[in-house]
């Protein structure tokens, strides 16, 4: 656990916050990541953090690690060797990886004017710029299947903005073509990973909680995703309706659902209002 302490502060050390999409407030003593900002990105508590770089946490799991290499930005090598160092197995091919290319969180955090979120191949939310926290709710605090987009629409989870409802207007039709496609996604991530146990356990539990899910994949029904039109009921702006598209990167299975607005518009306007305000009530 001590080698374990020094690697993690090590990379801490080399990642800047302007690379990891944070803003810089005065005057640093070290260029790196401070505690709390690694903290923040992996989505784990700071005294996490000091006692895992002190030693003093023994076998973090293997959704921290997961975290904590692409919060430090880790190449495939690094992440298996940190891995390893905790004791615990370096995915394999067969399993699906939340691990973000540089070059793709570049592109994440350089769109800072539209809501932007990464999905891993079995569409759970994996990162995510402040304008997506401010319009449709901030994540950071979700764990387990909370997380899962697919668990979210098919069991009807609710998106809070700072504890308030914040909710997704589709038509009938919009869902059931979104569902589908769901659907159509993780159909093809059990193909690709037959190796991921926690694939499988989400499979098993959609199908079990959900009727509509249990239907559309026992029948092999099919959808693909589209560019769509969205109205996000916000608490403070009201209605903000935007384009969504959902972006595939090749070679990882990583989705990026962004949303835009027509420039010039009213929706336009209040997403530049809430870039600036961020995660503070407007009313």
């Amino acid at each position: 656990m001590g080698e374990l302490g020094n690697m993690l502060h090590a990379w801490r050390d080399r990642v800047t916050p302007a690379e990891a999409g944070l803003p810089v407030n005065g005057v640093r003593r070290a260029p790196g990541l401070r505690r709390e900002e690694l903290a923040q990105l992996a989505g784990l508590s700071v005294d996490y953090v000091v006692r895992l770089e002190q030693g003093r946490s023994s076998a973090p799991s293997v959704q921290v690690l997961t975290a904590l290499a692409r919060a430090l930005r880790l190449s495939d090598a690094e992440r298996d060797h940190l891995f390893v160092l905790a004791g615990q197995t370096p995915p394999t091919p067969g399993q699906i990886s939340a691990y973000i290319p540089p070059g793709v969180q570049r592109l994440v955090n350089q769109l800072d004017g539209a809501p932007v979120m990464v999905c891993d191949a079995a569409w759970t939310m994996i990162s995510w710029n402040p304008l997506w926290a401010a319009l449709l709710g901030d994540p950071s605090a979700l764990r387990g299947r909370a997380r899962n987009i697919i668990w979210r629409h098919y069991t009807a989870v609710e998106d809070s903005w700072a504890g308030r409802s914040v909710k997704v207007v589709q038509t009938e039709e919009q869902a059931r073509r979104f569902r589908l496609a769901m659907v159509t996604d993780l159909r093809a991530a059990a193909a690709r990973y037959p190796k991921d146990r926690d694939l499988r356990a989400l499979i098993a539990e959609l199908h079990a909680a959900s009727e509509q899910f249990a239907t559309a994949w026992d029948e092999h029904r099919t959808g693909f995703h589209d560019s769509d039109r969205k109205t996000i009921q916000h608490p403070d702006l009201g209605a903000v309706t935007l384009d969504c598209d959902i972006l595939t990167v090749p070679g990882s299975d990583l989705r990026i659902v962004v949303y835009t607005a027509t420039p010039g518009t009213e929706a336009a306007e209040k997403l530049k209002l809430l870039s600036v305000v961020g995660l503070q009530a407007l009313s």
